[in-house]
């Protein structure tokens, strides 16, 4: 059952020079509780599909359909509570509070959608991840690869239809990116969490059940890994 079904998704941007095309015709389609890449050069559009998927921008032309919602449906304030509640997002920087502890950053997103926080589910994650004994600490006190770890867990904490990851291991070192990826995968598999991964690094891309190639705003190809 597919979750997310992209069809002729395009984005214009015009500049001073020339039209710019972000996207140039993307078709494509996840699976419920898969592991998907996409994987390309930088410029081939691949941020820009993600946000789009995530509804932080607006297609110029084409459909994206998340969990039976298609997005340009939506209004502005319908899209940010979908957004909200259905899409869970891994930056490559970890964009914790400094003024909230590891919990405190976990649970904000659902606070401030004015729901509590399912604290045992929340739990059982950061134990899952190794955090339970720093879960009070601040960010300052984290190493990167610990701040990714809130990171995920708070994109899981509301327990969304799909989570999306944008390079979430750039600013990590090898063994590190290992760990968070290996953990990532972990999550999705005993979570029957839908992820979509965004990368430049083919090694990294093969990590995950399926894999588009983006160039220049295209799928050029489509793999089963």
């Amino acid at each position: 059952m597919s979750i997310v079904t992209v069809k002729g998704l395009k984005k214009y941007y015009n500049t001073e020079a020339q039209l710019v095309k972000a996207l140039n015709g993307v078709d494509f389609s996840v699976e419920q509780g898969s592991f998907t890449t996409i994987v390309g050069s930088s410029g081939s559009g691949k941020s820009t599909l993600l946000n789009i998927l995530g509804g932080l921008d607006t297609p110029t032309e084409g459909s994206v359909e998340i969990a039976g919602r298609e997005l340009s449906t939506l209004t502005d304030n319908e899209l940010t509570i979908f957004r909200r509640r259905q899409i869970g997002f891994v930056f490559q920087s970890y964009n914790l509070l400094s003024m909230l502890n590891a919990y405190e950053n976990i649970v904000l997103p659902i606070e401030l959608d004015g729901n509590r926080a399912d604290h045992d589910f929340i739990m059982e994650i950061v134990t899952m991840i190794g955090m339970e004994t720093k879960i009070e600490r601040m960010p300052n006190q984290l190493s990167g690869g610990e701040q990714q770890r809130i990171a995920i867990a708070r994109a899981l904490a509301a327990k969304p239809s799909i989570l999306l990851a944008d390079e979430p291991t750039g600013n990590l070192d090898s063994h590190t990116s290992q760990d968070v990826l290996g953990l990532l995968k972990n999550m999705g598999e005993h979570f029957h969490q839908t992820i979509i991964m965004i990368t430049h690094n083919e090694e990294i891309a093969q990590l995950a059940e399926t894999t588009f190639c983006l160039e220049d705003g295209k799928i050029v190809e489509s793999r089963w890994n």
